[in-house]
């Protein structure tokens, strides 16, 4: 009997169509003599979609005709299975089983942390990180701590919130000063280089702020690394065992790997192949010694944020100085970094299966665990006259 693999996709972000490009080629390179795959869409106003046309690409020219030959659904739990259910009408209809789920999302509301979360309320297993590794992933600040505290390398920088700049802006430009310009100015929550740019000076520095916060709360100021090069490393697995890829050296155009250069330049023939489309070259151009030093330190960010499925780890390198710094996780990268896997001797299609098994391995071991009492504490609670007297004493 094939496993019904219901694929997330879409969502409000800005990351919205790089969503739809990487599981769609995920959708199109899974096993069908294993698996039986059922998209689902979600769109940017939330909501959930599913059909069969939602694995072709060319069906996402025309939204409104998406929209009008889908079926809207939700998902829910029902008789000990997962359905998608049309709630459309005087009754609930199921239009579709499925018995796992693999978010391919990009972004905030779906990738870091939040579908995640109600992935594991519903019950249902599912690929990839879990709802504190997307979570810590997600959030470049707090990821940063969590690395300081690891001893994982990263480069100098400073944050604060919007509030933070619109009431207190001479402070915040104060602690960006001390870093020294050239720095790199990033909305803390987004990914695919969306909101991202360099401030040479402190009057570039003024408009590459106002842009970020058009994107994100939280912001967060790095020192540019002086020659630089840009290297990529995949991880799989969970915190039982990591598998590395090979390593990419990433070409930009730009002084950054911009979102043109990721998604744009790739999509000026028929359809963007995503990341997969981007300049590069693999393996990366680095020594022996630091190939090993960052696979060593790409499996320790794995374990240390716990991170499960394939994610991609963005690592900054100053060529001169010979030293490599974490720049990001990305914990469900684009195009799910199939790329760094072929050359490893790994096709896309063993990739997402050896996925989808880690998947189901990680959820029978989490169901021998104890999350909840059989005893119901409540049974000998007085009720609210019981609570007044408490409360008044």
């Amino acid at each position: 009997m094939k496993i019904k693999v219901g694929v997330i996709f879409g969502g409000e972000t800005v990351e919205h169509e790089i969503s739809i490009i990487s599981a769609v080629q995920a959708m199109n390179k899974m096993d069908t003599n294993k698996y039986d795959i059922v998209p689902i869409y979600i769109a940017k106003d939330r909501t959930w979609y599913t059909g069969k046309m939602l694995t072709d690409m060319d069906v996402y020219r025309d939204m409104s005709l998406l929209k009008r030959y889908a079926k809207e659904v939700t998902l829910c739990k029902k008789n000990g299975g997962y359905f998608l259910v049309n709630t459309h009408g005087l009754f609930r209809k199921d239009i579709s089983e499925i018995d796992i789920a693999f978010p391919i999302v990009h972004g905030v509301n779906v990738e870091d942390g939040t579908l995640q979360g109600y992935l594991d309320t519903i019950g249902i297993p599912y690929v990839g990180s879990r709802v504190i590794g997307a979570a810590l992933g997600q959030d470049k600040v707090i990821m940063k701590q969590v690395f300081e505290s690891a001893g994982i390398p990263i480069v100098p920088y400073t944050w604060f919130f919007d509030s933070d700049y619109y009431n207190n802006r001479e402070e915040v430009l104060k602690n960006i000063k001390k870093l020294g310009f050239p720095v790199i100015v990033k909305p803390a929550n987004l990914g695919s280089s969306v909101g991202i740019d360099i401030a040479k000076t402190e009057n570039d520095l003024l408009k590459v702020i106002e842009d970020a916060i058009k994107y994100d709360t939280k912001i967060v100021v790095e020192k540019v690394i002086e020659n630089m090069v840009e290297v990529n490393c995949s991880v799989l697995g969970n915190y039982e065992n990591q598998q590395v890829g090979v390593l990419e050296e990433v070409m930009g155009s730009d002084e950054i790997l911009s979102y043109q250069d990721k998604y744009l330049n790739g999509g000026k023939t028929k359809g963007s192949k995503g990341m997969a489309s981007t300049s590069r070259i693999i393996p990366a151009r680095i020594s022996e010694k630091m190939t090993e030093e960052i696979k060593e330190t790409s499996k320790k960010v794995f374990r240390t944020l716990n991170l499960g499925g394939v994610c991609r780890i963005d690592y900054l390198i100053n060529k001169k100085e010979k030293k490599f710094y974490v720049n990001e996780p990305n914990t469900i990268p684009g195009s799910l970094s199939f790329y760094l896997w072929e050359p490893a001797g790994k096709t896309y299609t063993e990739l997402l299966d050896e996925m989808i098994n880690t998947a189901i391995k990680d959820y029978k071991n989490r169901s021998g665990k104890t999350y909840s009492f059989d005893t119901n504490i409540l049974s000998n609670f007085n009720g609210v006259k019981g609570m007044k007297g408490k409360l008044k004493g």
